[in-house]
């Protein structure tokens, strides 16, 4: 099975609690020590803990994910809102610092705080991969007050892994090839494994495929004919085979473009829901158009307030010809909203474009004469953001009260700058 496969020196590193560690620096504290938790909005109770350090996760059990409110009232507790320009200046320096090892072309940056790096041919300069490896930690905790967790594999799929499922524990794993059986295999539910969501997840148990042993040892040519060659990658996936290219997704293909918030309030009326909408498929629209793809199928989901006891919708429909124009994604998810929207207060938007293929593939309706001509006028407008910002040219629902595409601009991730 393995034979003849690429043997590489490849790492996936993650900086642990990379925000709060991040924020700790800035404000001269100890990460390791200090109970820190990096808050969206300390002025909202609602607001959504982005980051905690590894103390405040110990000693009072609050994670990522937890809402300000459940925070206890204990003075030692440091709530900082995060700084993201000043994150991914951070960002940029690491992966400077890791320029200092290899040439760029050896580093692939997978987020603002997990970088692909490979060590293939360092050994003359640095030693052996391992050394190298905690040279790295080494320098990012001494540079940066950064502590950090690294994976080694053959490939990029199994240094993630190894990373995922066992250095985030030991600070450092290395898997091989003979590794495959003993650590992958058992992993379950399937969704305990990179690249496998919870959708792929439920359509795996229904074929009665529940561990990653289960699908390394499934029919592939069932496996091809469910999910086409998608099918054929995870096959090899769960034997640890991966020939991607440094950088390549790992699962090849954009699936979909899409867009979520949480919204600032609980928004009631329909017009107000639907400007934030048509904010949002402009986004989704724009980043299709950008990449040449359009798509048939949209999706919308929102979600209730909690004083209105949560729940919510979530509603797909597909289109005879793909699209990536703005209003047409727009009318779309007008209908779904008129039909699946019961009135509660909504305060969670998303919507995503999928079922997508190549823009010169759209077919041109003689009942659509003006398919050309917006086409054109969204590339217009996606030139004059690309060059002046986001912001530069906005729909006047932009500027109403509903609106958040004005105050969204200000942002980076989604938080202050």
């Amino acid at each position: 099975m393995y034979e003849g496969l690429p043997d590489r020196k490849i790492i996936c590193l993650d900086m642990r609690s990379f925000y709060a560690s991040c924020a700790a620096a800035d404000e001269g504290l100890d990460v390791l020590r200090e109970p820190i938790a990096i808050i969206g909005d300390r002025d909202r109770k609602g607001s959504v803990v982005l980051a905690a350090s590894p103390r405040l996760k110990r000693e009072f059990g609050v994670r990522t994910g937890h809402r300000l409110y459940e925070i206890p009232d204990d003075p030692s507790i440091r709530l900082i809102e995060p700084k993201m320009g000043f994150y991914v200046r951070v960002s940029m320096e690491i992966t400077r610092l890791l320029g200092e090892y290899v040439p760029k072309e050896a580093i692939h940056v997978y987020s603002i705080d997990e970088a692909f790096v490979d060590l293939g041919g360092t050994e003359r300069l640095w030693g052996p991969p391992e050394e190298t490896v905690k040279r790295i930690r080494d320098q990012l905790l001494a540079q940066f007050q950064m502590p950090a967790a690294i994976g080694m594999g053959p490939n990029m799929l199994l240094a993630k892994v190894a990373l995922d499922l066992d250095a985030k524990k030991t600070g450092f794993a290395r898997w091989t090839y003979g590794d495959v059986p003993e650590k992958l295999w058992p992993v379950a539910p399937l969704s305990g494994m990179w690249g496998i969501g919870r959708r792929m997840e439920r359509r795996l148990n229904g074929l009665g495929i529940f561990s990653v042993g289960d699908l390394a040892h499934a029919d592939l040519k069932l496996l091809e004919k469910e999910f086409g060659v998608m099918g054929n990658q995870l096959y090899h996936h769960a034997w640890g085979i991966d020939l991607s290219e440094l950088g390549a997704p790992l699962i090849a293909g954009q699936v979909s473009y899409g867009k979520g918030q949480v919204l600032y309030r609980d928004y009631v009326k329909r017009e107000d829901i639907l400007a934030v909408i048509l904010e949002m498929c402009e986004d989704v629209a724009r980043r299709a158009r950008e990449a040449g793809r359009a798509g048939r199928t949209i999706h919308l989901s929102a979600g209730y307030s909690e004083n209105a006891y949560g729940g919510g919708f979530s509603r797909s429909r597909s289109l005879e010809t793909a699209t990536n124009s703005t209003m047409a994604i727009y009318r779309v998810c007008t209908a779904l909203l008129d039909e699946f929207h019961d009135g509660r207060p909504v305060r969670r938007l998303a919507l995503s474009l999928s079922n997508l293929e190549e823009e010169h593939s759209m077919q041109l309706s003689l009942f659509e004469t003006r398919k050309w001509e917006e086409r054109k006028l969204g590339a217009a407008m996606d030139a004059i953001r690309s060059k002046y910002g986001p912001a530069a040219i906005l729909r006047a629902v932009s500027y109403t009260d509903a609106g958040t595409a004005v105050g969204r601009a200000k942002l980076i991730g989604g938080h202050k700058m």
